[in-house]
């Protein structure tokens, strides 16, 4: 017989895996081995068959070839039972008594840690049970607290989105007031420039700056101001509408975003184990959604109410001013206005009384005029009767040149002829010197009368523009009411 390897090589002393016991490099550890270990000669390993020499030299055979050769071996090897049970034995019965005693205590152990899992599941569960019960009730109380609290900040937001609705409503009422009175402006002003530019049409003297011009540029001026500070007031009173308008539309979105809100915590307050709708949303409490905390949250809210407050007390104070604007306004504009009627009505009196003096100086010019120059006509009757008897005086002298010889003597009658002469050129020159004169004076009253006919038609001038002109215009100024706004 031939053997095909040692026994150690042998596939007959593979230990055997088991589904009760440790394996064997477990439990080596743990198991002394009292048999001493098997002594065997190295002559035994050195103990090969033919084939297993042979076989690295060879080609490869194939493996049914294999197991054929293998199969016949085998069955030609003679086993021995005292071989196979020194080879075969792996425990001792130490090691299998312990082995049971090892499986009951692991048994027991397992039992009690079991039973002690189990006690502690049931009180796990209970407690976990009360815990959720109580948590779930909490969480239902703090979504009812938060309730409450919405609804407290929704009717604070609601009172103060009316009392905003009706401030917007009230200082629209006084914008428009302010509209129509700034328009009211309009005709007063017009009325005053275009009284200033009929004045422009005063000629000569009359153009004078006087008490009417001087209160009519005041008139000017302070209707200016007054539609400057309406313009002013006006533009305030539109940026606080709109600033009005944004906290409204603030309060509104906040009242809007509490109304959701609202819903959506009463319907999760609302919520219960049994109702409807209900499900997984798996990784739902790790997400973060929120931008707010309850301090910045209720913060939101109030700084909005405030500044709401703030722009209802800033809207409040402009229509206060606006009405004490409009009662100064139109307290000034017609304070002004009677002022300029009485300087006009002043002015017009004395131009009245200036043309009614003018007059009747003209008149008495008028007869003065006739005077001298029948005056001038008797001087000149008068120079025509003195021609006469010059012609005679001269005469005579010349006549008497012609006498003869001793006889052109140098007697009285020629001494009195001479003297007459004389006397009546001298009357002629004072005559003459006097007509002159009358003609001068004439000519002095003509322009005086020209002069006083001149400015008769200039006081008539400023008589019919201050009287016809602008009173007539100054008739139709608005009343008081008006100027304040009130159709």
């Amino acid at each position: 017989m031939e053997l095909i390897g040692s026994t150690l090589t042998a596939t007959y002393a593979r230990p055997k895996s088991s589904h009760f016991l440790p394996a064997i490099s477990t439990m080596a550890s743990s198991y002394r081995n009292t048999q001493p270990a098997l002594t065997m000669n190295h002559s035994a390993n050195q103990w090969r068959t033919n084939s297993y020499f042979k076989s690295s030299n060879t080609v490869p055979i194939p493996p049914s070839i294999q197991r054929e050769n293998f199969d016949l071996l085998r069955a030609k090897t003679m086993f021995y039972p005292s071989n196979r049970t020194a080879l075969s034995t792996r425990y001792t019965p130490e090691d299998w008594y312990k082995s049971n005693q090892s499986n009951y205590r692991e048994s027991e152990s397992s039992r009690k840690s079991a039973e002690r899992l189990r006690r502690d599941t049931i009180r796990l569960i209970q407690d976990r049970e009360q815990l959720t019960r109580r948590t779930q009730e909490s969480t239902s109380k703090n979504l009812g607290e938060r309730l409450n609290d919405i609804v407290f900040w929704r009717s604070e937001l609601s009172h103060e989105i009316d009392n905003m609705v009706t401030e917007i409503a009230a200082l629209s009422e006084v914008k428009r007031r302010l509209d129509r009175a700034l328009a009211e402006t309009e005709g007063p002003l017009q009325v005053s420039q275009e009284c200033l530019y009929h004045r422009e049409k005063r000629m000569s003297i009359d153009l004078v700056h006087d008490d009417v011009e001087k209160d009519l540029i005041k008139e000017v001026e302070a209707i200016k101001s007054c539609q400057e500070r309406m313009r002013r007031h006006l533009d305030r009173a539109i940026a606080q509408l709109a600033s009005n308008r944004a906290a409204q539309h603030e309060l509104e979105r906040d009242m809007s975003d509490k109304v959701t809100a609202q819903r959506i915590d009463d319907r999760c307050h609302h919520l219960r184990n049994t109702s409807d709708g209900i499900g997984y949303y798996r990784g739902i409490e790790r997400l973060d959604p929120s931008l707010s905390l309850p301090d910045s949250w209720s913060k939101f809210t109030d700084d909005n109410l405030l500044r709401s407050q703030s722009e209802r007390a800033a809207s409040h104070k402009l229509r206060d001013e606006i009405e004490t604007l409009l009662n100064i306004t139109s307290s000034e504009m017609w304070n002004q206005f009677n002022n300029v009627n009485v300087a006009f009505t002043n002015r017009i009196s004395e131009t009245a009384d200036a043309k009614s003096s003018l007059q009747t100086h003209l008149a008495k010019t008028l007869q003065e005029i006739f005077q001298t120059e029948m005056l001038i006509e008797s001087l000149k009757k008068a120079l025509r009767d003195k021609e006469c008897p010059l012609k005679v005086a001269q005469t005579r002298l010349e006549e008497r040149t012609r006498r003869p010889n001793v006889e052109l003597c140098r007697d009285n009658p020629h001494h009195r002829l001479v003297s007459e002469v004389r006397e009546i050129e001298d009357t002629i020159q004072k005559l003459q010197e006097r007509l002159m004169e009358a003609e001068n004076t004439l000519q002095t009253l003509v322009k005086t009368k020209v002069a006083l006919e001149h400015d008769l038609s200039i006081k008539a001038n400023s008589l019919f523009l201050d009287q016809e002109k602008c009173m007539s215009m100054r008739k139709s100024f608005p009343s008081m009411p008006r100027l304040v706004g009130y159709t």
